[in-house]
């Protein structure tokens, strides 16, 4: 069955299901003396849990909000969330939320509404900016975090309107960070693109949630929710959701927004080189290419008069026993002195630089190891 990367926004219908709980049969214990005794109050630490789930929702919710798009004849186009980026009216979602719409309403909480303009979008990162003209009593600005502070296995909350079930909180955990995932815009030079320092979550994601924001334990955005992994679906063809969910970490968003807010787009580092992906760099490759680590972003080509091939990486130009592959590229382990262990590594470290920066990478050169100075360029 063919796993899919759904980027939901569309409006599904749901079912509701219900069930009823059989009763149980009491079991008496053998040994009276170490009988557990039962209590109807909850334990100190869930009720504090409890209560900071509560609090975060009362604070965020109000900063939340469901984006409605429709057609230039009026259609309904679809539905997704976004949240106030700012006291000007600046409202952040997806770029896949508004694409193909001419027309966006946006409903506050308070039960508020209007139509917003839209100011920009980076297909790049898929973020967008909408800017709507509300009361400032209706504009919560939410409080950005630093994804870069964030750890595996740390509790985050996702707010927003799945399958149009408005102001929807679910929580869950951090599940993977640095991930890199294709991006929706590519040229007729370089191909595509990937999407790089993206948060993976077993937050539950559906229709409906793209555009609203994944928040830590103080209530900060640390992400914007994107996507869904799922491999299955319903009877209607509606994605169910995997466990697999996909957000745009809050660092990108604060290098994107303002660039969008300010100039309507935003300027992207470019190095100029293709490595294997992670997924593909497995043992037999390795050993094709007569490499003596397992870890790094392989390079198998690089572009003509980029920046890449200026500062004298390598690609690869003999022949191996696979396919396709060559061998005799650069291996880079290394950017910055920070390790590379494939390329997801390599492309979320690039997403936090800018244009005109120099990186130093550093590669295995045969059996040398060699640092090269990068001036990066501006992704054509």
């Amino acid at each position: 069955m063919n796993k899919k990367l759904i980027l939901a926004v569309v409006v599904l219908a749901g079912t509701l299901l219900s069930c009823q709980l059989s009763g149980a049969v009491p079991v008496q214990s053998v040994i009276p003396t170490q009988a557990v005794q039962l209590t109807n109050q909850p334990s100190a630490d869930l009720v504090s849990q409890q209560d900071t789930l509560i609090a975060i929702y009362q604070r965020v919710n109000p900063g939340v909000v469901a984006i409605k798009t429709y057609d230039e004849s009026g259609s309904p186009v679809g539905l997704g969330s976004g949240w106030v980026y700012d006291t000007d009216g600046n409202i952040v979602t997806n770029d896949h939320v508004v694409e193909g719409a001419n027309q966006f309403e946006i409903d506050f909480t308070s039960g508020f509404k209007a139509y917003g303009e839209l100011v920009g979008v980076d297909s790049q990162s898929d973020l967008a900016v909408i800017k709507v003209d509300a009361p400032v009593e209706e504009l919560h600005p939410l409080s950005l975090g630093d994804n870069s502070q964030l750890k595996v296995g740390q509790v985050v909350m996702a707010i927003g309107n799945p399958f149009g079930f408005s102001s929807t909180m679910t929580t869950g955990i951090v599940s993977a960070l640095g991930r890199a995932l294709p991006s929706s815009y590519t040229n007729t030079t370089s191909g595509f693109y990937s999407a790089g320092d993206v948060i993976q979550t077993d937050a539950a994601l559906n229709p409906g949630n793209s555009g609203g924001p994944l928040l830590n334990l103080n209530g900060e955005v640390v992400g914007v929710n994107q996507s869904i992994y799922t491999s299955t679906s319903t009877s209607t063809g509606e994605p169910v959701n995997s466990g697999i969910g996909f957000a745009i970490s809050v660092n990108i968003v604060k290098r994107v927004v303002p660039g969008i807010i300010q100039n309507g787009e935003y300027e992207y580092p470019y190095l100029g080189v293709t490595t294997i992906n992670d997924d593909i760099f497995s043992l037999p490759v390795v050993e094709a290419l007569g490499l003596t680590q397992f870890s790094g972003a392989y390079v198998t080509s690089v572009v003509a008069g980029g920046p890449a091939e200026t500062a004298g990486i390598q690609a690869g130009t003999e022949p191996t026993s696979i396919e396709g592959l060559f061998a005799g590229g650069d291996l880079i382990v290394a950017i910055d002195g920070q390790e590379v262990t494939g390329f997801d590594d390599m492309i979320s470290y690039l997403y936090n630089k800018s244009p005109g920066d120099s990186v130093v990478l550093t590669v295995l050169r045969g059996a040398e190891r060699v640092d090269v100075t990068i001036t990066l360029g501006t992704r054509p």
